[in-house]
């Protein structure tokens, strides 16, 4: 029998990916079940749940796949009042035996291994209060109650990992985007200072910083020619001269879950933006 050490490591794991019902959070989703986990994608919108769930099915309609892909409706734009029910449910829900054909009759929670946040509002009105809201607030809240959720470990054994998401622009700063780049500011500072309170649980937390990632999220910005235009122009400022792609990203989600021996970091995947 061959002694793997990289390609099992997340084997029969779960992952809870929240915001992973489309673009860097679908393409997460997708190369965790290729490396053998059991994924639950979670967003505000319910049909955006169940495409997404759909979707996955689609790409991956064999066994062991499709059992292993199922979505959650989960809200960190509410109130804030409302927003720490939201996460608990969502826990709640991950967590729950059966929910990937384990042994429903077996007594306990099954933990979630791994947490990959990726969330962001819309673009709307009220995107910088949505903004703080779900990138801090939401952030924290699931930090706060990863703990109960996820595997009781030591702090040498850290296997267990929260992963947020950054961008490149708060290196490299454009003019009239000072107060939306304050949510990759927080994210950033949320990774670092967790890194160290949720050591003795034994969980690392880390952070992705972006550059420019064709996702459907340009598709807001206006016709064809725009959004293609908006991307000659992404590129041309990364060293690589390419706008990178889902896929490429989500690889360095798999590393930061994979790596036991990484916390507080930020890793950059963003085909250079920030060195040129």
């Amino acid at each position: 029998m061959s002694s793997y050490i990289s390609t099992n490591k997340l084997h029969n794991s779960r992952i809870l990916l929240i915001g992973g019902t489309s673009g860097i959070g679908f393409g997460v989703a997708r190369a965790s079940l290729e490396h053998g986990a059991s994924v639950i994608v979670s967003s505000s919108n319910p049909e955006r749940v169940a495409n997404a769930v759909s979707e996955l099915k689609a790409l991956y309609p064999e066994e062991p796949y499709v059992s292993r892909i199922v979505g959650k409706v989960c809200d960190l734009g509410k109130d804030d009042d409302s927003i720490e029910a939201e996460v608990v449910g969502l826990f709640e829900f991950a967590t729950k035996r059966g929910l990937f054909g384990e042994e429903a009759e077996s007594e306990g929670k099954v933990p979630i291994n791994h947490i990959v946040f990726t969330a962001d509002p819309g673009v709307s009105a009220s995107y910088l209060r949505s903004l703080h809201t779900i990138r801090y607030i939401g952030g924290a809240l699931v930090a706060k109650h990863a703990p109960e959720y996820m595997p009781k470990q030591s702090p040498n054994t850290p296997s267990s990992s929260i992963t947020y998401t950054s961008g490149g622009l708060l290196v490299r700063p454009r003019p009239g985007l000072s107060l939306g780049l304050v949510g990759a500011a927080i994210v950033e500072g949320l990774a670092r200072t967790l890194a160290v309170d949720l050591a003795p649980f034994g969980i690392r937390v880390n952070a992705v910083s972006l550059g420019p990632v064709r996702t459907a999220i340009f598709d807001a910005f206006g016709s064809k020619d725009v959004v293609e235009g908006m991307l000659e122009t992404y590129a041309e400022q990364t060293v690589l001269g390419r706008v990178g792609a889902p896929e490429d990203t989500a690889e360095t989600y798999l590393g930061l879950m994979k790596d036991g021996n990484i916390t507080g970091a930020l890793v950059r995947t963003d085909g250079g933006f920030t060195l040129k």
